[in-house]
């Protein structure tokens, strides 16, 4: 399964290379840009935008209410792995 996180552009590391900084959940890492970038939406254009993070490339960018549900089923999602896990220790003792 391929899941994208939500992350908010803070910071253009490297134009010329597509290199931002992204946030997600509190966490800075540096990604590549390069496919959410174009003539319209140059990197400079990029900071503050909210976008779909997978295996260190923004993918596309979403609006805010769409990182706030997807970041709200992923916590969700979390919870419940939790649980399932938490029952089937407790079923194998």
């Amino acid at each position: 399964m391929c899941l994208g996180i939500p992350g908010r552009i803070v910071s253009i590391d490297d134009a010329e290379n597509r290199l931002a900084t992204v946030d997600v959940g509190g966490v800075r890492r540096q990604i590549n840009i390069a496919c959410i970038v174009d003539a319209e939406h140059p990197p400079e254009a990029c900071v503050g935008d909210w976008v779909l993070v997978h295996v260190g490339f923004a993918m596309s960018r979403i609006d805010e209410a769409q990182a706030a549900e997807t970041l709200r089923i992923l916590a969700e999602l979390g919870e419940a792995e939790s649980e399932i896990e938490a029952m089937r220790m407790t079923a194998a003792s």
